[in-house]
């Protein structure tokens, strides 16, 4: 298979994992009628890239491929319609959606360094790419975002990684297809240990005790 179309085949595969990862946490976090599923449902999908794009200063490829929007709005309406039977596949969900953050995080690293972007900034693409989505679903449904909370464990962390992962081997040279899936790999077992072992970045040390701000007024 073609780098090319493997390289679409492993993006539809995370905008799938991703639609469907989105819907069922709104439909489980949130009174949301089969449009709201599939607004937030598409948009942790392809939020992400597209935030990616409008940066990299081009049309999102979201727009421009209606292969897109057809698997998200597929991964969205599998959400709605099975979303009782999903339920009780919580660990392999979770496992799709730790596939799409490595898939994610390696083709935003990549195309912001096809387009002459420096290794932070691409660094910083490659993340966003990933986590993205599920931020803009999260402010659409009013909470603090799921990356900024320690119930996340690590999310953000595994896609800055993997992105960077990826930069520096280009930075080194090395450009083959082994260092993307060596990077997914890095990114998708420390996203899954972090949900084995509750793996959680530092929190301030006086997090969740002692007293409150002084009131005022």
């Amino acid at each position: 298979m073609p780098a090319v179309r493997l390289l679409l085949v492993l993006d539809l595969a995370g905008v799938f994992a991703f639609a469907l990862d989105g819907a069922l946490t709104a439909i489980r976090s949130a009174r949301v009628d089969i449009v709201g599923v599939m607004v937030l449902g598409v948009i942790t999908a392809m939020g992400g890239g597209v935030l990616r794009d409008l940066l990299l200063g081009v049309t999102p490829a979201t727009f421009q491929d209606w292969r897109y929007l057809a698997v998200a709005t597929a991964g969205a309406l599998l959400a709605f319609f099975l979303s009782r039977q999903l339920t009780h596949l919580a660990r392999p969900i979770a496992l799709l959606d730790a596939a799409g953050l490595s898939l994610f995080c390696v083709i935003g690293a990549t195309k912001a360094l096809e387009f002459g972007f420096g290794p932070v900034q691409a660094t910083i693409l490659g993340a966003i790419t990933g986590v993205g989505g599920g931020t803009l679903r999260d402010v659409l449904m009013n909470r603090i975002p799921t990356i900024l909370t320690l119930d996340s464990h690590l999310y953000a962390i595994p896609a800055l990684l993997g992105a960077a992962i990826v930069v520096a081997a280009a930075i080194g040279g090395i450009g083959a297809w082994w260092v993307a899936v060596a990077a997914a790999l890095v990114c998708f077992a420390l996203r899954v240990g972090s949900l084995r072992y509750r793996w959680r970045a530092p929190a301030p040390r006086n997090f969740g005790s002692g007293p409150g701000p002084p009131e005022t007024g």
